[in-house]
Formats: structure tokens, sequence, C-alpha cells
């Protein structure tokens, strides 16, 4: 592509440059967008660039009222008997410059298309270290006399999943945004750069695992099979066009390596058949060495009692005091074997007879207390005597013991009710962040990598600017947030509203995914530092399409991403 010149900038004593902006006029016919690099040229034989944050159209009408009086008085059909001048205007903020020339651009330099190697250096995604494929990029496209410019764009992948930073955020509305879709790319493009790697290199300090939580229907529960676009109306032609774009990016058009699949325990053919799985497909797996069932056994796991408790506002602390006096054994509590004797201990304290016996505790938080883990535990069977291995049956704290690297574990929860989920969410981010502390570092087996991505859809759930504070999960999470990315535990996190979730998570996050939202959304101060064209177009994203944020890009990048090469369940 040539170096096309198609405006020269705008400098007037209302609307000067300046150092971080400029504008610049050009034919109102030129098909521009907002994202797109243009090139200008400045002093010193240096070049700036700009991206494209606004196009406006101006006339030398004074007012509409001249318009309207032009138009014969407001007769639609009649042609103007005064030709009006016109032209577009375009609002560029300045991401840099060749010789690091930050003065204000110069009235009437020349703005030029850039080429595909200037848009790399503009950005600064030519010099990536650490490259990772977050997606790709398309420039002009429908500009006259220039072809779509097509890019990949790589991360640094030190500054998603640590030591230089960590975590990602996704937002955006359901089904449209494609959250999901997109935290499964990123995911596949890190497992398929350290599978590249591990030939090559035994460096346990640069290992990754994954741990993925299963929240809708089927969505993750068949991430080890090929895509086989049925739902699609031409398959194979998509298939064909995905497979292609997955090599152009580098990437293997394979599914996810190493796949452990956990489904929650239930009887077949009984009301609490936990998954969307059905018994042979369960059966199925377990018996081909890829899944396990999941049971939590009272005298392993009754130290996550405050998890069932995540939701619930314990302002004086009642909760947490009888927490501790069942942990500390007191009472009948240091006789208890399972659950079900569990409940009859707690069931007994609910009794006005005990009320003398125990008056730190008052009777009303006993059968508070009771209420909500009777609702819990009775009416499902996850809560179990034993796990019985031979038959492959596990508990969750003992599995992710054992992670190592390369591996994905998908933990099922999607069929549980809303308190359950809480319950194996926790559990499962207690145990990695121990694991990760070196807390099971003597045990035999026990070989972590370096770092575990966790991600989870619906994060509101569990760390939302409502959940109440004294939340065990909300402390597990923000700590996650916070300290995670010097142990190597890396939150990848999706929601349906980003304003919605606590600030101290969002504001942990080194990048940030906005995919399409509604106009009431973008109006939220997390929102502030876009430009209001930008936010604009978060409320008319395609599917497959996101704006990035991350420290490494000097600007914000729309990119794309193909569609998932994992089996789909529609």
């Amino acid at each position: 592509m040539i170096n096309n010149i198609i405006g020269r900038v705008l400098a007037t004593e209302k609307k000067p440059t300046t150092i971080d902006d400029f504008t610049f006029w050009t034919d109102p016919e030129l098909i521009l967008n907002p994202f797109d690099i243009v090139k200008v040229e400045h002093v010193n034989n240096s070049y700036s660039y700009g991206v494209i944050e606004d196009i406006a159209h101006i006339t030398d009408a004074a007012s509409f009222l001249t318009n309207f009086i032009s138009s014969d008085f407001g007769d639609v059909n009649s042609e103007e008997n005064t030709l009006r001048v016109g032209m577009n205007y375009v609002t560029a903020k300045v991401i840099c410059n060749t010789n690091n020339i930050y003065i204000p651009l110069q009235n009437n330099a020349k703005v030029m298309l850039a080429t595909a190697d200037e848009i790399n250096y503009a950005l600064g995604l030519n010099d990536i270290r650490n490259p990772l494929v977050c997606g790709y990029l398309e420039m002009y496209e429908g500009t006259k006399n220039c072809e779509k410019v097509t890019l990949p764009v790589n991360l640094n992948s030190k500054f998603i999943i640590g030591p230089e930073g960590a975590h990602l955020n996704i937002s955006g509305i359901s089904g449209l945004a494609s959250k999901t879709s997109y935290a499964m790319f990123l995911l596949k493009t890190i497992q398929d750069s350290h599978l590249k790697k591990e030939p090559k290199t035994d460096n346990e300090e640069d290992s990754v695992a994954f741990v993925l939580f299963n929240v809708k229907g089927k969505d993750l529960l068949a991430i080890d099979q090929i895509n086989d676009f049925v739902d699609e109306q031409n398959p194979e032609k998509e298939k064909t066009a995905t497979f292609d774009k997955y090599k152009e990016l580098g990437l293997s058009p394979e599914p996810f390596k190493n796949v452990h699949y956990y489904y929650p325990f239930s009887v077949p053919n009984t009301r609490h058949w936990n998954t969307y799985m059905t018994p042979e497909e369960v059966d199925d797996n377990i018996k081909k060495k890829k899944a396990k069932k999941f049971k939590y056994i009272y005298k392993y796991d009754k130290d996550n009692l405050d998890l069932m408790f995540s939701n619930i506002d314990d302002s004086t602390q009642t909760m947490e005091s009888i927490i501790s006096y069942i942990m500390s054994g007191q009472g009948k509590f240091n006789q208890v074997g399972d659950w079900q004797e569990f409940l009859e201990a707690v069931k007994e304290k609910c009794s006005t007879e005990t009320y003398g016996k125990d008056k730190e505790i008052p009777v009303t938080s006993w059968r508070k207390f009771y209420r909500i883990i009777n609702k819990s535990i009775s009416d499902n069977k996850i809560f179990a005597r034993e796990a019985i291995e031979e038959d492959g049956e596990t508990r969750i704290g003992d599995a992710l013991k054992y992670i190592k690297k390369n591996e994905v574990h998908v933990i099922d929860i999607a069929k549980l009710s809303e308190d359950k989920q809480a319950y194996v969410f926790g559990d499962a981010i207690r145990t990695i962040y121990d694991l990760q502390l070196g807390q099971y570092s003597g045990e035999e087996w026990v070989n972590p990598p370096s770092r575990i991505v966790i991600f989870i859809d619906e994060l509101n759930k569990y760390a939302s600017k409502e959940t109440p504070k004294n939340s065990p999960i909300l402390k597990q999470v923000l700590d996650v947030a916070e300290r995670g990315r010097s142990l190597g535990v890396v939150l990848f996190a999706a929601e349906q509203f980003r304003s919605a979730i606590h600030d101290r998570v969002t504001g942990n996050c080194s990048t940030h995914a906005y995919g399409r939202t509604n106009s009431i959304e973008v109006t939220k101060s997390d929102y502030k530092s876009i430009p209001s064209v930008y936010k604009t177009m978060m409320t008319r994203l395609k599917q497959g399409e996101y704006i990035i944020q991350n420290p490494i890009f000097r600007s914000l990048l729309n990119i794309k991403f193909p569609k998932p090469i994992y089996k789909q369940f529609k």
C-alpha cells in the first residue's frame, strides 16, 4: 500500500492542535473508522501517528435554518439553489512519534494512511516480547484506493499471566458479547504457546495450568473435542475458514489438550441429577479416565463451612461465632463423623432446652444457621460419607492439589443451586491459593505449575459491589486479585456489567476486554476514561469483536477473534 495523502491538519483559534490530539480535514466520501491509524508529517523529518477517535461533517451553512431555507423553505424534493461547501473533519489522538517529538502538529501538515508495518510500529506491536496472540485487527475496510489491512495482535504474556501484570476482566451483555468464547480463545493461545515450549525446555518457572468453571449448560464440557459447526448454514465452509484463521494466527487447529472434567456426584434417574451431561456420557468419560464425580466429605470439608454463608450478611458475626464453635469441637461437635450427624448436632442446639447451656450464642442464631446449612446439605448427594476412588469419585480439594502443567481442569457447577455453586467455587479457589502458598508442598506427587489460571463466568455472584463485606468468597477473590500475581494465581473473570464488580477486582486487572453492552452501562464511572465515540461503539459491537486495553498497547484496540475450535452446544 502506498502512502495516500487523505487530508491536512487543521489548527484554528478555537480548535488548536495539542501534544495529545489533532484534527484534520478529509474528503466527505472517504470511509474511515474509529481505531484506524493515520500517519502525519512532523518537524525534523519525523512522523507522528494518530488513532482516529471521532469523525464529523461540516458545511458553510451558518445554522440549520440556513439549510432549511435553501431547500425552498422545507421542500424535501427541491434541489439546493446554493451549493454548500462541505468536508469531514476527523479528531485523532497522538500515540507516538518516530523521533519522540511531541510538540503540537503543525497546521496543514499532510495526513496519510499507514502501511501494515507502520500500524504495527504505531501501536507498539512490532517488538512484543513473550508474544501471545489475543486476536487480530482489521483497518481501512471500504477505504478508497486502499486494501483492507489485517494484522495479528500479540500481548506480552507476562502482562496477562504474570509476573509483570496479571488478571483479565471481560464484560458484555449476555449472548451477543461472546465472553466465554473470548476467554477460551485466550486460554487456548496460552496452552498452545506453552505446549510449543515444552519439548525445548523443562523450565518449571514458566509453566501453567488451568481451572475452569462450567456455569451454563454444557458450555465447557467438551472442550477436548473438535467443533463440527453443525449449527452453521455451511458447516464445511465455516470449519475451513475457522481452521485457516487459527493457522494464520500461529495457533494449532485443535481443541484443548490434557482435559479433566469433574461432575457433581449424583445418582441417575433421581430428582437431583447434578449435571446437564447424560448418565451415559458421564460414565463414558469416567471409563476413559478423563472425568470424575466430586463429593464433599465432612471430616475433610468442614473447615469450609463458612463458604455456605458467602451471600449472607452477617453484620453481628453470629454465624462466624457458630462456625468457630463447631471448628473448635465444642459441645457434641467433637464426636461428629459425617454430614447427617453434623445436622443432628446443629438441630439439637436449636432446641429451647439448650438455651441455658450456651448463653453466648442465642437459639435464634442456631436456628438461622440450621436453616441455611440444612437447605444446602440435606437435599444433595454431593455431601456424602466417603469418596470411592475406584468408582471415579474424588474431592475437589484432592483433585486440584495434584494439578500438573498444561492440564485443564473443568469443574461443572451449572446445574447446582447458587449457594452450592458458591461453595464449590470458594473451595476450589481456596485450595489453589493454599497450593501456591506451599501448604501441600510436603505431600507426595504435589508438583504444581508456576501459574494457575482460573476462569469464572458470572463473577458478579461472588465479587459484586453488593456482596456482603464479610463474605469469605469475596475475601478470597480480593486476595487473588491483589496478591495472586506474586503467587502465580491468575483470575480470568467475565460478567455482564463491569460497573457491578468490586473496584478492587477490576482495578487489579492488567487487561480489560469490553464487549457489546448497553447505553446505560457505558454512562457509569467505570467507563469515564474511554472516549465517547468508543463508548458508542461498545453498544453496537458484533459477536467476535472486543475493545482491548492492556499496559503495553499505546491505545485501545478494536480486535476480532475466530469462532471456538472446540465442540459447541446450542
